[in-house]
């Protein structure tokens, strides 16, 4: 059984037990989430899939972490005009652990 599920603006197929990075939620560790934007459910049935979501579906999982990915280096840089600027930037996540599909 999977589901797609959508959060923070990307989309991700999961499984029960599934570890997953995704952008940094505002909800404490060891805390409970529910993703109700389920976009597509395949278990016995078949393929269930919504428009744009499946009604009465959800997917369960516990945060397990807060993090910042690794440093990516933006560098802007103008030829024969002495321009440089360098920065920076690492992007928060949130890693959960999917605990259950109800479909």
């Amino acid at each position: 059984m999977y589901a797609i599920i959508e959060t923070g603006g990307k989309q991700y197929k999961v499984q029960e037990g599934d570890v997953l990075f995704i952008e940094k939620l505002t909800v404490g560790e060891g805390d409970a989430v529910t993703f109700d934007r389920v976009l597509a459910v395949s278990n016995d049935n078949g393929l269930q899939i919504g428009s744009p979501v499946v009604s009465g579906a959800s997917v369960s999982a516990k945060v397990e972490k807060h993090g910042k990915g690794r440093k990516i280096i933006v560098y802007k840089y103008k030829a024969k005009k002495n321009y440089r600027r360098k920065q920076g930037h690492r992007q928060p996540y949130t890693k959960v652990v999917i605990d259950k599909i109800q479909a």
